[in-house]
C-alpha cells in the first residue's frame, strides 16, 4: 500500500490559471431589469432565474434584481425554488413546472408558488392543500402554445364551475406567447384574445402574458405582470431588430498557441479547412465541451445555412473567423490578417459578449442566445463586476 499522501483537488478553475473565463457585468444585469420595467409600464415587473439564471449564476443574478426591485421571481423547478428562497427571503417566487405527487413538501417549507398546468396537478394540488393548508396557486392557461396548461375552454369550465371548492382560488392566471419573437404574427393577437376571455371570466385576478418579447408588443400583453428572461441576460428578444438590451455576458477563451500553415494544409478534424495561403492559426482552448457548440465551426459542419460561415472571435480589437471544426477542448482561429506578432500564446479572444453580440455568434450556430448561455460549462472562470447601487 502507498505511504505517499493522496494531493488534495484543487478547486476548478484556478484563477490565473484559468483556460477560459466569464465576466458578468452586474450593472448591465440591473440596467436591463430596469430597462424593461420601464417598458412594462403600470405592470409589476418579474425576473425570470430558470437554469442558473441563464448560466449567470442563480445568486448574484437574483441579489442584482432584486437590488434593483424585483420583487416577483420565476424558476422551472421547486429545487431551484428551494435553491432562490435561501438567498431571498422575502420574495415571491413561481414555480412555472408546478407540483405534481412527491414535490409538495418543497412547496410548503420553501413558500413557493405552484404554477398548476393540468388537471392531474389540480388534483394533486388540491389534495396537498387539504393536508398541509393554504398555499396560493397560478393557473396556467394554453392559448396556443400547445405545450403546458388547461385548455382555453376547460379553463373557463373551471371558471363558472359552481361546484369549485372555495379553497381553489388562484391568485394569478398565466400564459405563453409562442411567437412574440416575430410581432407580425398573426398568434400574438390571437392569444391576446384568448387569454383576456378568461382572465375576464376569473374577474378581479392578476395576469402575466408577456415573457421578454411579449413586453416590446406592448402595452395590451401587460397584464398586472410581466416576466422577462432573455433580455435581462442581454439577448435578443425580437427576431430582426437591433437589440436594445446591454450585453451582460462576455465569453473569453486563452490563447494556447499560435502556429503557421502553408498553402494547401489543413487544420482541425476532416480537414475540412484547406488553406489557400500561408495562414496564422491562433488556437483557443475552448470547445464544445464548454458549451462552444460544434455547429459553429467553420467548415466541415452541415448544421448550419450554408450562405453563414461560421462564428467569428475578437482579438486585440479585430474580428477573426473561426476555421475549421470546433472540437471537444479546442478551437482555431485565422489571425493571418492581424499584425505580425500581435498574437501570442496567453491571449484571450472574445467568443461572445462587448465587441461580439451573442446573437451573430448564436445566428452562425444555427442556434439561439438562449442555448449558447444556458450551455456555459463548469471549466470558465467567472468574474462579477458589481452592480452600481
Amino acid at each position: 500500500m502507498s505511504t505517499h499522501p493522496t494531493p488534495a483537488r484543487p478547486t476548478l478553475p484556478v484563477a490565473g490559471e484559468d483556460h477560459a473565463r466569464l465576466t458578468i457585468d452586474l450593472s448591465a444585469l440591473a440596467d436591463n431589469w430596469r430597462a424593461m420595467a420601464r417598458r412594462s409600464g403600470a405592470a409589476r415587473t418579474a425576473a425570470v432565474l430558470k437554469a442558473d439564471a441563464y448560466g449567470v449564476g442563480l445568486e448574484p443574478a437574483a441579489r442584482t434584481f432584486h437590488q434593483a426591485g424585483a420583487r416577483d421571481f420565476f424558476v422551472a423547478t421547486p429545487a431551484e425554488g428551494a435553491t432562490l428562497r435561501g438567498v431571498l427571503p422575502d420574495v415571491r417566487i413561481y414555480v412555472l413546472s408546478g407540483m405534481w405527487a412527491g414535490s409538495e413538501r418543497l412547496f410548503f417549507e420553501f413558500d413557493l408558488v405552484p404554477v398548476i398546468v393540468s388537471e392531474e396537478q389540480l388534483v394533486v394540488f388540491m389534495s396537498a392543500i387539504a393536508d398541509g393548508g393554504d398555499l396560493p396557486c397560478v393557473l396556467h392557461v394554453d392559448t396556443g402554445m400547445s405545450r403546458l396548461g388547461l385548455r382555453v375552454e376547460d379553463a373557463l369550465a373551471l371558471a363558472s364551475d359552481t361546484a369549485r371548492p372555495a379553497s381553489f382560488s388562484p391568485i394569478m392566471l398565466l400564459s405563453h406567447l409562442a411567437c412574440a419573437d416575430d410581432p407580425s404574427h398573426p398568434l400574438n393577437r390571437q392569444q391576446l384574445q384568448r387569454f383576456r376571455s378568461v382572465v375576464e371570466a376569473f374577474d378581479d385576478i392578476d395576469a402575466t402574458l408577456a415573457n421578454s418579447a411579449g413586453i416590446f408588443l406592448g402595452e395590451d400583453y401587460h397584464f398586472t405582470l410581466t416576466r422577462p428572461g432573455i433580455a435581462l441576460y442581454g439577448g435578443a428578444a425580437v427576431n430582426d431588430v437591433p437589440n436594445p438590451m446591454k450585453p451582460v455576458v462576455t465569453a473569453e477563451a486563452r490563447i494556447l498557441q499560435v502556429r503557421e500553415a502553408k498553402t494547401g494544409e489543413s487544420v482541425s478534424y476532416g480537414a475540412s479547412t484547406v488553406f489557400t495561403r500561408d495562414t496564422r492559426i491562433a488556437v483557443a482552448a475552448i470547445g464544445y465541451a464548454d458549451g462552444y457548440m460544434r455547429s459553429l465551426s467553420g467548415s466541415g459542419v452541415p448544421l448550419r445555412k450554408a450562405s453563414i460561415p461560421g462564428a467569428s472571435g475578437v482579438l486585440h480589437g479585430r474580428s477573426v473567423p473561426l476555421i475549421g471544426r470546433v472540437t471537444m477542448d479546442l478551437t482555431h482561429f485565422d489571425v493571418t490578417d492581424l499584425p505580425a506578432g500581435s498574437v501570442r500564446a496567453g491571449d484571450f479572444i472574445e467568443l461572445f459578449g462587448r465587441h461580439m453580440p451573442i446573437e451573430d455568434v448564436a445566428r452562425a450556430g444555427g442556434t439561439i442566445d438562449y442555448e449558447l448561455l444556458t450551455s456555459l460549462g463548469g471549466r470558465y472562470e467567472r468574474r462579477y463586476e458589481l452592480a452600481k447601487k
